[in-house]
């Protein structure tokens, strides 16, 4: 598996330090590999760790987080701490306080966002530093592909997503066989269970809709009339809870709208975005290129380091504000602007607005569209940038 040194060099500063380092993300994106590889590399360095697997409970069945505690302590000359999916032991929270007041390096992994609860974050409240990890970007996903002697392609990208288990498997059927089995155990029964779900059909139903309205503006009214429009019944508040499921996992992002009259982030309408453009793809999304191409984009400036809002430039939507040391993007993204009507919507959306911000078209398309304010991007090129 390939290092993933983005992730790794934004913790290694940390290795030393009493703050307890707690690694997250949804299930299945490399949490676990990146904690095995950090804890590899202080080894090599002489220190001692100790190393628990608490998704393993044949191996590590402990029933309280006193018991986790002493099996630590018990390591002689132990001096960093992994536990991968710590959410799995009751009262962890007291057994990470335990463990960083004895003076022990602790990092964390867990797949829920719980990790970072008010009631957490209130008792550790500058004891801790948090990492979000995410499924593979293109170019991780070229790297790993290499590695395993294989290529992967732009189509493939875009057909399929960034969960990295896919280049593992031969043919397409074996890939959304692994994809679907994922959506069942990550996005469906883990969440039923962890929040003692009853009404599953109403649920699948919400989640089904979500995730196929990716890279789009929802609001938990428009999901509501949805479901009444299949002769649901439901509330408002059920609708808000299940989506607050869904972004506790890691499942979706929600992306605020930006007034540049009111200068500050709308709270009524958020875009919606997946975790990974497999959950639309999975659900016969796959032919709904322009949305999820979107969502890639979005995940690739989120991996990038940008902080991101839908702008609203008097009306018309542009797909994204990117924010990041200082500079500022107004980006549009679309598929192909080469037939005239696609490409008079797409720099539309940038008039009227002054050069205070610079101006980013992005698509597929092989022909240079920049213009003498709108530099165009091509997607192959994008995908292998580091920044804009």
């Amino acid at each position: 598996m390939i290092k993933r040194e983005k992730y790794i060099a934004s913790i290694r500063e940390f290795y030393n330090s009493d703050l307890i380092k707690i690694i997250t993300g949804i299930r299945r994106c490399g949490k676990s590999v990146i904690l095995g590889q950090i804890k590899d590399e202080i080894e090599q360095s002489g220190a001692k760790c100790v190393y628990l697997n608490l998704e393993d409970r044949y191996e590590n069945n402990f029933s309280s987080a006193n018991e986790l505690v002493e099996f630590v302590l018990k390591t002689k000359g132990a001096k960093y701490v992994f536990l991968d999916e710590i959410q799995n032991i009751l009262n962890w929270q007291e057994a990470c306080k335990t463990l960083r007041l004895k003076g022990l390096s602790l990092f964390i992994t867990g797949s829920n966002s719980k990790l970072l609860s008010s009631e957490f974050v209130k008792e550790l409240s500058g004891r801790f530093v948090s990492f979000n990890i995410r499924p593979f970007v293109y170019k991780e996903l070229k790297e790993y592909a290499n590695e395993l002697g294989k290529d992967f392609s732009l189509g493939e990208y875009l057909s399929l997503g960034g969960f990295a288990k896919i280049l593992e498997f031969q043919s397409n059927e074996s890939i959304k066989a692994y994809l679907k089995d994922l959506d069942n155990t990550v996005i469906i029964n883990d969440l039923i269970a962890r929040y003692n779900i009853k009404k599953t059909e109403l649920f699948k139903k919400i989640v089904d809709f979500v995730m196929l309205s990716n890279a789009r503006v929802l609001s938990a009214n428009s999901i509501l009339n949805y479901i009444k429009s299949q002769k649901i019944t439901a509330s408002i508040n059920t609708v808000i809870k299940y989506l607050s499921h869904l972004e506790e996992a890691y499942a979706i992002r929600k992306l605020p709208k930006y007034s540049l009259k009111a200068k500050r982030k709308l709270e009524f309408f958020e875009k919606v975005y997946n975790e990974d453009i497999a959950f639309s793809v999975i659900r016969g999304g796959d032919k709904d290129i322009t949305h999820n191409l979107e969502n890639i984009i979005y995940n690739e400036l989120i991996f990038m380091g940008y902080e991101l809002f839908l702008y609203d430039n008097n009306g018309k939507e542009i797909d994204f504000l990117a924010i990041k040391g200082g500079k500022e993007y107004l980006i549009q993204v679309a598929y192909s602007v080469a037939e005239n009507k696609a490409y008079e919507r797409e720099i539309g959306a940038f008039s009227s607005l002054d050069n205070s911000r610079a101006k980013v078209l992005i698509t597929n398309d092989e022909i240079d569209f920049s213009t003498s304010t709108v530099k165009h991007i091509k997607l192959k090129d994008f995908l292998l940038m580091d920044e804009l």
